[in-house]
């Protein structure tokens, strides 16, 4: 979304800029594909954001969902209202952060969901690290230069060949959702590569001639994967409404881990997923490198890494800057 894009929705939201004295009878939250996403699942099919707000005194809340390839459309679908809650990674935050600072529209954290890692694999036998890559390799990632996956990869090129080459691979990668790209690496069509989250990255290492390239915790450490967010109008308006989803991500986060078979049934039933059973998902959800939690990991690392490309034009002085109070309880950094 280009700026002058951005600002003709701004007039065009009178709806949004103007809170209402109650709050909405409706809401539309966002996700992607993918084991990340996995809380939110828990929270469509046990209605726990719709428990939550009757709990808070908002009655009769009609919760809808929407699955979309990559950030790009989310953050788009959030800036034009017709998402109110976007579940996406720590570059989507600030960027939108950045964006809308002092707006009506400012967007801003209502929590973190888990952590988990980008794994990057390919086919391509000549290629063993990140510096094998050449022309003739493409990398499919969620959306290009702004996607976790993305950043994760500027991240690793700035660490092996120095801070003024970490956009070096840049060239190399395609705008491709998780399940075409999978499907694209597994019949050797558009891309011969996938930056990749779970279960996509399991499932592809099973297959022959696959193999893992890098984990983005070998770059940074382990890392938030998912915050939710919505605008500043929306939250002033619905504060309960967002109390609500807070706090049912805390369930879905608490559920996951005490009933990991049961949450890997939700998962295989709201994705119709064929590839995998629910004891592959279990081994996939208990993984050490995974972790349903609201805790930050390594967020504002991210957010310095894009400050200092050039991505961001201002830095927030703490993860804080970027979150709504309530929120502020959140452990990390």
């Amino acid at each position: 979304m280009n700026r002058r894009e951005f600002v003709a929705g701004l007039v065009a939201l009178p709806a949004l800029v103007r809170p209402a004295s109650a709050e909405v009878s409706s809401i539309k939250l966002g996700k992607q594909y993918g084991l990340p996403f996995l809380p939110q699942m828990v929270m469509e099919d046990h209605k726990l954001i719709e428990t939550h707000a009757q709990r808070l005194g908002v009655s009769r809340l009609e919760v809808g969902w929407q699955t979309m390839g990559g950030p790009g459309a989310l953050n788009d679908g959030l800036l034009s209202g017709q998402i109110h809650f976007v579940n996406v990674a720590s570059p989507s935050l600030a960027t939108l952060w950045d964006k809308t600072f002092g707006s009506p529209i400012e967007v801003r954290a209502v929590c973190t969901v888990q952590s988990m890692p980008y794994v990057l694999v390919t086919r391509n036998p000549a290629v063993k690290t990140i510096a094998d890559f050449t022309a003739a390799d493409r990398i499919a990632v969620p959306t290009v230069k702004i996607s976790g996956q993305a950043m994760a990869l500027q991240m690793a090129a700035a660490k092996l060949w120095g801070f003024e080459k970490y956009d070096k691979l840049d060239e190399f990668t395609v705008t491709m959702g998780h399940p075409d790209a999978m499907q694209s690496l597994l019949t050797g069509q558009t891309v011969n590569s996938h930056f990749a989250v779970a279960p996509f990255n399991y499932y592809e290492l099973r297959v022959p001639g696959i193999h893992k390239v890098l984990n983005s915790y070998e770059t940074d450490g382990k890392h938030t994967n998912g915050i939710q967010v919505t605008t500043k109008a929306f939250h002033d308006a619905n504060p309960k409404i967002c109390m609500a989803v807070r706090a049912a991500h805390e369930e879905a986060n608490a559920f996951i881990k005490r009933e990991p078979k049961a949450a890997s049934e939700i998962y295989l039933k709201l994705t119709n997923d064929k590839k995998n059973s629910a004891d592959d998902l279990v081994k996939m959800i208990t993984d050490p490198d995974i972790d349903y939690t609201t805790a930050l990991a390594n967020l504002m690392k991210h957010v310095e890494f894009m400050h200092k490309v050039g991505r961001l034009k201002r830095m927030p002085t703490s993860w804080k800057d970027m979150f709504f109070a309530e929120a502020h309880d959140l452990t990390g950094s």
